[in-house]
């Protein structure tokens, strides 16, 4: 299964970006072939839609799930349309993360924030 991580650097062993949308980059991990890559984050400097945009570009990569911070209504459309579940980050590296992931223990984020629209 791949899966997404917003990244602030392309390092496993860095901070997971607490902003979605506007992540510098994405981490995908690979369950079964322990591959990883990074790509820049489309959406990054986007003028507004940014999490709908970064959304699309998870679905684009065939991600089946995401762990983040936070993520917004707009972005949870996007990945309840397209099967992808969101799960709620408890540690602050990526590479800790995909540990707890693989152990079963992360939380699926139920409750979506309404956005930030513009916010910085």
């Amino acid at each position: 299964m791949k899966i997404a991580i917003p990244m602030n650097e392309m390092r496993v062993d860095a901070e997971v970006c607490v902003s979605f949308g506007r992540a510098p980059y994405f981490l995908f991990y690979d369950t079964e072939s322990k591959e990883t890559e990074f790509i820049i984050n489309p959406a990054a400097a986007a003028q507004g839609g940014a999490g709908i945009k970064a959304a699309q570009a998870i679905v684009d990569e065939a991600a089946k799930a995401l762990i983040t911070v936070r993520c917004g209504e707009n972005a949870a459309e996007v990945f309840s349309a397209a099967e992808i579940k969101v799960y709620k980050t408890t540690k602050v590296t990526a590479k800790e993360n995909i540990s707890e992931f693989e152990k079963g223990q992360l939380a699926e984020i139920t409750n979506f924030h309404p956005g930030f629209h513009g916010k910085a």
